[in-house]
Formats: structure tokens, C-alpha cells, sequence
């Protein structure tokens, strides 16, 4: 099965989501990942504008690691005149994926394909003209295999669209009043350890340095264009961006709880305490400020 989703929290690694999928809840998760989703919308409606000045009309877009196809569904806004294929490895999410594209009208032009990337691509019934994998690639021990697959999977002509990297997510000040300052800064090494951990478990891993560029280069693409996209939304912010930052929060704590000391991990616990005024379910200069980074590169041949 494909081990991501897009619509993972924003770094798009997440400690304790990379289970076996049997031991998920996805009906439970389906709902996170739609959320977190929904409100990085503003930031994937840039990008998706962005390539659209660069794609011509695109007859099949392949969205690879979909997800519940809330960004599906934003290709399929994006480009009116094309077919969407949402394509990940887990039926449920698929299903939320359909039942989206029902609901905003584009049903009569979205389909789901369920199965593991890339080999899964062999099963569309011709190649894609843009084919976009959102934090998808780092979950597939050779990356450099994988980027050639799916090269190899375009049509002539053909446009992948990339998205790695970029910046972790902030929520808070440096110093938050309580706790040692920092906290997120530590939070972050963690979770960059954390991510090293993952890559070399995984099946067939193969270290590779990650110039995304360079190895749409190597295999047989011609890089096109970088950009990065920012999603700004300043404190004193909504209550859907508190939300998302008590998960993200939530979920390090539960990942991360047997690393941190006892200072950060008394920090953690109130700031996601709701009746603490110093959680961020209250207070006043809880924010999100992210940055995804998307690259573009062309079939030639």
C-alpha cells in the first residue's frame, strides 16, 4: 500500500501515522486528514494556479497518494476540462474521495484507482498529462526508482508536478511564557530524527540526496520550474487553526512523549489542556505559518 497521504499533517510526517494499515482507524483519520486538507486549501489553490500557467489543458491528471481527495477535488477545479484519478492504497479514503467529488459536482469526471505506487499506475487506462505526487515519493524506499516509474508513466509531453520538502510548520512564539523557549525548534530535530528512522525502514530503502531537480533529471525529465507556497494565518487566528495545531500537537506528544524531558513534555501537556489559559485552545498568539515546495519537470520524449 502506498504509506502516505497528502493530507497528512503539514510536514507530511507525522510520528505514529506510518502504522501498519491494518492498525489504523481510518474512518477516524479520514476526518483529520480531510481537515488538516481544508485548511492548507488557500496554499494548494496557489500552487494549483501556478501550474496551471504552466500545464496546458491536461486531458488526465493522476493525483498519486490521494488520500480523501480533498486536493483531487481541487485538480478537478482547477482544470474543468480534465479527467482526475484520485490513487492511494486505502479503500476508505477512496471512498471519502468519491463522496467529495459527488458533492462538489465533478463526479461525472473523477475516478479512484486503489492499489501500491507506482506499480499501480500500469492500471490506468492511458497515461496521465499531469501527474501530481504531494509527500507521497518519501514514503517509497527508492525514491530514484520510483521518480523514474513515474516518468516512465506520462504521457509525451506530460507534466509531474512534485511536492517535497518546504518548511516545518510553526504555531507559537519562540517564548510562550511557560516551559523552556523553543519548544517547537526541539520539536522539529525530533521529528527530523524521526524521518531519517522512517526512510531506512522502509522496504528497499536507498539513501538518496534529496535534489529533487537532479533526479527528475536522471530520470529522463527536464525540470521546468521550483516554487514554494506559504500558508500564513496569523494570530489571533481561527478556531479550525487551533484545531489543527492541538492534533499536529497531540500526535508529537503521543509520538515523541518517551523523548522529550519532563520539562517539555509538562509544556505540551498545557498547552493541549483546554481549560489551561496557556493552551492553545485559548490563547491569543497561537498561529500557522507553512511553506510546501513544489517542483515541476516535463516529458520530452
Amino acid at each position: 500500500m502506498t504509506h502516505d497521504h497528502h493530507e497528512d499533517h503539514p510536514q507530511g510526517r507525522s510520528p505514529g501515522h506510518h502504522r501498519d494499515h491494518a492498525d489504523i482507524d481510518w474512518n477516524e483519520m479520514a476526518s483529520v486528514l480531510e481537515a488538516q486538507a481544508e485548511l492548507f486549501t488557500p496554499l494548494y489553490e496557489r500552487a494549483l494556479a501556478w501550474l496551471g500557467h504552466k500545464q496546458t489543458a491536461p486531458g488526465l491528471i493522476v493525483d498519486a497518494g490521494s488520500g480523501p481527495g480533498v486536493v483531487s477535488c481541487l485538480l478537478a477545479d482547477a482544470f474543468p476540462g480534465a479527467r482526475v484519478v484520485a490513487v492511494d492504497g486505502t479503500q476508505p479514503l477512496l471512498e471519502r474521495a468519491r463522496a467529495r467529488a459527488a458533492r462538489l459536482g465533478v463526479a461525472d469526471r473523477f475516478g479512484t484507482l486503489a492499489g501500491e505506487l507506482p506499480g499501480v499506475l500500469d492500471d490506468l487506462d492511458y497515461p496521465p498529462d499531469l501527474l501530481w505526487a504531494s509527500r507521497s515519493l518519501h514514503h517509497l524506499g527508492d525514491q530514484r526508482a520510483a521518480l523514474a516509474a513515474f516518468a516512465a508513466r506520462l504521457a509525451p509531453g506530460g507534466t509531474l508536478a512534485l511536492l517535497e520538502g518546504g518548511l516545518p510548520a510553526r504555531f507559537l512564539p519562540r517564548d510562550l511564557g511557560i516551559g523552556r523557549p523553543g519548544l517547537q525548534a526541539r520539536l522539529d530535530a525530533l521529528e527530523e530524527e524521526w524521518f531519517a528512522r522512517m526512510r531506512a525502514d522502509l522496504p528497499g530503502a536507498v539513501a538518496e540526496t534529496e535534489d529533487w531537480p537532479g533526479l527528475m533529471a536522471a530520470a529522463g525529465l527536464r525540470h521546468t520550474g521550483t516554487r514554494s507556497f506559504l500558508l500564513d494565518l496569523p494570530a489571533p487566528t481561527t478556531d479550525r487553526a487551533r484545531a489543527h495545531a492541538a492534533t499536529v500537537l497531540s500526535r508529537t506528544r503521543d509520538g515523541f512523549g518517551d523523548e522529550l524531558d519532563a520539562a517539555d513534555r509538562a509544556t505540551l501537556d498545557r498547552l493541549l489542556d483546554p481549560e489551561d489559559p496557556a493552551s492553545v485552545h485559548r490563547r491569543r498568539d497561537v498561529f500557522v505559518l507553512a511553506a510546501h515546495t513544489v517542483y515541476t519537470a516535463e516529458r520530452t520524449g
